[in-house]
């Protein structure tokens, strides 16, 4: 057997699985697989997990690449529900391997009492866990002043989920940031660095607090049980794709709450588009290969921002209340209305999607019509693509296309076949919008609820 030894003095590691060997045959050759990647193609909520369950199925390896507790997917296995937040939500398959990224920023006692909630239920963890040591770490300090932030802004605040996500990307890159490497390396460092940090921002918040010597006793302690965990993840998937092992990826959040490419500033403050699985994971693009995208049948969501197809009316609450629409995360009612194109094409544009998912289709099972946002008009001007600026946005006139609801219930369909006439017309409708095609679509809450289109 190989010599198997991580950076951090664990031989073995867990499960012997997760150490990379001393000697490695490094090819620039291209891997024997690619890294399939599930993402939001809306502003999240979209039902991700369902689709990341049902692929895991087959994973030998399921990834986070971005983000942090501020996501939320819930997958449903023989009526057990199981809330991931940090973990990828692929752990459901017992034979997998979760790597959660370097571009994921971690709340270390969350991540233990997630890992906790999660077995408490029957689903084992600890042994099939990786965590990248470059990840940045969120402190408790980090959420006091994504709140404070966010009361500085009065009505203008954006939303945040105040999970600290935001002010740890900045830490980040401003450089002055902490990440794994240093928490399970010299403590002495860690705490020097970790002093510093919290002194920088004293000096921005005044009224922080922050008990230092209480801090780094806890830390000292989740450095210990941290240890055998972490490993250098770019190497471990490279190597593993090189060997053709089968790779997942599940993005969280969702395209248009983007850095770059959403509905700027309401958004989140990492990359959620397929840009980011090469940089929140260390592989290289052209180990990439199926780009899904999720969307819902309907749009939603959960905070500030603009959001043209949003009904503020009896069709919104309906959504809403028939929809189950609560945040995993935040517990807020989302905000609902009707599909929107526009968006969607701009979310291909930038992911370049190779099929998409169609979840919640059933929601609008008693609807006796059902619109698509086709076109914004905004001042005169038509516009297919969403503009830049989220003022813009805000004034935008939307052009829907009606079609007729289908008045029945679509939850016990397996078959594309089964669906009623006015269903598929209404999916079928979508996928000619959007030159994309279907490859599932999802009729209920049960692993079982959904559509595989062949």
């Amino acid at each position: 057997m190989s010599n198997y030894i991580n950076n951090y003095g664990c031989p073995n590691g867990v499960n012997g699985n997760n150490t990379i060997p001393r000697s490695m045959s490094w090819s620039p050759a291209e891997p024997k697989s690619r890294a399939n990647v599930v993402l939001g193609a809306q502003w999240g909520d979209e039902g991700k997990g369902k689709i990341v369950d049902l692929l895991a199925s087959d994973a030998q390896i399921v990834c986070r690449c971005q983000g942090g507790n501020n996501a939320g997917h819930t997958v449903v296995v023989e009526s057990v529900c199981y809330d991931f937040h940090l973990l990828p939500s692929g752990l459901t398959n017992t034979k997998c391997t979760g790597v959660v990224g370097n571009g994921v920023v971690i709340n270390v006692p969350q991540l233990f009492d997630e890992i906790k909630a999660n077995e408490a239920k029957g689903l084992q963890i600890s042994s099939r866990l990786l965590i990248s040591d470059r990840s940045h770490i969120v402190f408790d300090f980090h959420q006091a002043v994504d709140g404070l932030q966010e009361i500085e802004k009065g009505s203008k605040s954006l939303g945040t989920t105040k999970k600290g996500i935001g002010p740890t990307y900045a830490c980040k890159a401003s450089r002055t940031g902490l990440r794994m490497a240093d928490l399970v390396g010299d403590f002495a460092v860690f705490e020097q660095r970790f002093r510093s940090l919290v002194s920088t921002y004293h000096k921005l918040f005044p009224g922080l607090e922050v008990d230092l010597d209480a801090e780094l006793t806890k830390y000292k302690e989740l450095a210990t049980k941290l240890r055998p965990f972490v490993i250098d993840t770019v190497s471990y998937l490279h190597e593993a794709l090189h060997q053709g092992k089968n790779v997942l990826v599940e993005g969280a959040n969702a395209c248009l709450l983007d850095i770059d490419f959403g509905t700027y500033p309401f958004v989140t403050s990492s990359n959620c588009t397929v840009g980011g699985v090469c940089t929140g994971l260390g592989i290289p693009p052209c180990a990439i290969g199926h780009v899904y995208g999720v969307v819902k049948a309907y749009t939603t969501r959960v905070g500030d921002g603009p959001f043209p197809t949003e009904q503020k009316n009896e069709i919104g609450e309906r959504l809403q209340t028939i929809g189950g629409e609560i945040g995993v995360t935040t517990k807020r009612k989302r905000r609902c209305g009707w599909l929107d194109v526009v968006l969607l094409r701009y979310s291909n544009m930038i992911n370049g999607y190779t099929a998409l998912a169609l979840t919640k289709l059933d929601i609008l099972d008693t609807f006796e019509e059902i619109k698509i946002g086709t076109a914004y008009r905004i001042g005169g001007k038509v516009y297919k693509y969403p503009p830049a600026s989220a003022d813009e946005m805000y004034r935008a006139e939307v052009d829907y296309l009606v079609l007729p609801g289908w008045k029945k219930s679509t939850s016990e369909c397996r078959k594309y076949v089964d669906l009623p006439v006015e269903a598929r017309r209404y999916v079928e409708t979508v996928q000619e919008l959007l030159a994309i095609p279907f490859k599932w679509i999802g009729v209920g809450k049960s692993r079982a609820a959904i559509i595989t289109i062949p």
